[in-house]
């Protein structure tokens, strides 16, 4: 197996030292599924290096690592190697009464080109929710692509779609069918062999119609959506799935549950509307209320700026602050996550997308 076709730069093996490259495919607690130059195989982790030295970044879904190969049984896996970007969940321990002592980052993908942030237009469509979505894939360090699912069942999507671009400049967005196969062509330029996409969105927002439709088979089962237009979760694991078309889908239960971590920057770029105006105040220290001379305020009463996208860059900062707080050593211990650029470019505020 040419693990380039998985996405693999062989050119970085001389830096890392000796063992077999491989991809992690799917997780199932301590036991990895891997693909590697033999082929599929199963790994563990070595304990002398991720538990007993612990000085090594455990693998999620996603990841390039280094095995120690073995044809008749279990590999182990020895080292993983840097990502290029990431998606980090909110671990939150130590909780009682409503009482949370620390939180910690849980990756659950890694190594991904682009983030298809999927929201149906059905009662799913959440201007909030997909602004946290988008903030949260900036910095995971891949390109955010907003997919509006199910036109089928709403053809009068048109105002869905206008508030869509309204809260996500620079970003594109799509309104597709996985039934129809309407609007699917136009999602080509992502979908190229050897790149990888995350899928990202609440259940029942058409995830697994969207892949079936994708590999023009069922790969995955797909449940109806409850009365209350919430899905039932179909995905039990975190799994990389390879496509037909030579490029490969991350689909995990953990996406729905994401937390802001280490999202400043991500934050920045999703408001960059609401960004704009801070630091324009009369006063340095303005806190934006009732102060004269505050940019912000003036904003929003001449329409600038809408009450709402305030409120809402007002929560996220907030919970990006508690989880700054609570998470303490643990993140400034951490090396800054710098996004990746090599595909992230922007001309008059709109991604340029690479051959």
């Amino acid at each position: 197996m040419d693990l380039k076709e998985y996405g693999f730069d062989p050119s970085i093996l001389p830096e890392y030292g000796d063992g077999t490259p491989a991809r992690v495919t799917a997780v199932h607690r301590d036991r990895y599924e891997l693909v590697c130059p033999y082929g599929e195989c199963s790994g563990r982790l070595k304990p002398g290096v991720y538990y007993t030295a612990g000085d090594e970044t455990f693998p999620t879904t996603g990841d390039f690592v280094l095995i120690d190969y073995h044809s008749d049984g279990d590999s182990r896996i020895i080292k993983t190697l840097p990502r290029r970007s990431k998606f980090v969940r909110n671990d939150f321990s130590g909780h009682a009464a409503g009482y949370v002592k620390t939180v910690l980052e849980q990756v659950v993908a890694a190594n991904f080109d682009y983030v298809l942030i999927l929201q149906s237009l059905n009662a799913n469509f959440s201007p909030r929710r997909l602004e946290r979505y988008v903030a949260l894939a900036w910095q995971s360090g891949a390109v955010p692509v907003i997919l509006l699912t199910k036109t089928d069942l709403n053809p009068d999507y048109f105002g869905q779609l206008r508030a869509a671009e309204s809260i996500a400049d620079g970003v594109e967005v799509h309104a597709v069918s996985a039934i129809t196969g309407a609007g699917l062509d136009t999602l080509a330029k992502y979908l190229k062999p050897g790149r990888t996409v995350v899928l990202l969105g609440s259940s029942g927002v058409g995830k697994s119609s969207l892949v079936n439709a994708l590999a023009g088979k069922e790969l995955m089962a797909v449940n109806d959506i409850r009365e209350d237009d919430k899905g039932r979760h179909t995905t039990t694991h975190r799994q990389l799935l390879m496509m037909p078309g030579g490029f490969m889908v991350i689909d995990t239960p953990g996406m729905r549950e994401l937390g802001m971590w280490d999202a400043a920057e991500g934050l920045e770029d999703t408001f960059a509307d609401v960004e704009r105006y801070l630091g324009s105040c009369r006063f340095s220290d303005c806190r934006h209320a009732a102060e004269p001379g505050c940019a912000v305020r003036a904003a929003i009463e001449s329409g600038a700026l809408t009450q709402d996208r305030w409120d809402s860059y007002l929560r996220l900062k907030q919970e990006l602050r508690f989880t700054d707080v609570r998470a303490g050593s643990k993140k400034r211990g951490q090396q800054h996550f710098e996004p990746a650029k090599w595909e992230r470019k922007r001309r008059n505020g709109k991604i340029q997308l690479e051959d």
